[in-house]
């Protein structure tokens, strides 16, 4: 199965943009996934193809027309059935590393990514759509939110990662921060490698590898730290 993304956008042309350098680039080139962005400009109807007008109520900037959104985001369904259809919105609720797990394994997405003041909020109640934020930042539109997430979901594609438990320790993975990393030289500006780290006892690793993970998570993401413990604790 091809992981599909399908970015609905008004600058197609961002797509796939760093997603085709590296381990992304070369698994878009061997087939492991495609990138099929839409205009959502091709959907207007006007003379003008104007997909944006002033916000009811009054106010400044211009919001997305939900009737034009609709179109887009039927042509893709429509195109590529079976995909989920999110929406890049700082509103929406921030995405995990389990929602990107959970992507992964499907068959891709249709991405609708916002401009201006945002999206007709019509367009939510009118199609199935998952809204979800990269984070609690504003950014100048949807599309670089889109290539994070892409970035996040393509590199656990199958085969992506030189080896399948590569990722098993990173951030988030396990519900904590990854363990700090060191590599040669031993002594670099009067700070050393740990001791246990060159010591070749790999349960001693794996040890001071879990506490280095608590400790950090605790004292860094007090946040992370508290759903770690709730989540072990089974509250």
């Amino acid at each position: 199965m091809t992981f599909t993304a399908v970015p609905l956008t008004l600058y197609p042309d961002m797509f796939p943009g760093p997603l085709g350098h590296s381990m992304a680039g070369r698994a878009l080139e061997s087939g492991t996934w495609h990138c099929a962005p839409v205009q959502i400009r091709d959907f207007a109807t006007d003379k003008h193809r104007t997909v944006d007008d002033t916000p009811a109520g009054g106010g400044a900037g211009m919001v997305l027309k939900a009737d034009v959104l609709a179109a887009a985001i039927d042509h893709a369904a429509a195109v590529h059935p079976g995909l989920p259809i999110l929406a890049m919105t700082p509103r929406g609720a921030p995405v995990t590393q389990a929602r990107v797990r959970r992507l992964a394994t499907g068959p891709g997405a249709i991405i609708l990514c916002g401009r201006f003041e945002g999206f007709d909020e019509r367009i939510f109640a009118a199609r199935p759509i998952e809204e979800v934020s990269m984070g609690d930042i504003i950014l100048s539109g949807g599309e670089m939110a889109a290539l994070l997430l892409l970035d996040a979901c393509i590199r656990l594609l199958p085969g992506v990662m030189g080896a399948s438990a590569s990722g098993d320790d990173e951030s988030f993975e396990q519900g904590l921060l990854e363990y700090p990393h060191y590599t040669r030289p031993v002594s670099w500006e009067g700070h050393d490698i740990p001791d246990v780290l060159r010591s070749g006892d790999h349960k001693k690793i794996a040890t001071w590898r879990r506490e280095r993970a608590a400790c950090d998570t605790k004292a860094r993401r007090p946040d992370l730290w508290a759903a770690y413990v709730a989540a072990r604790d089974g509250r």
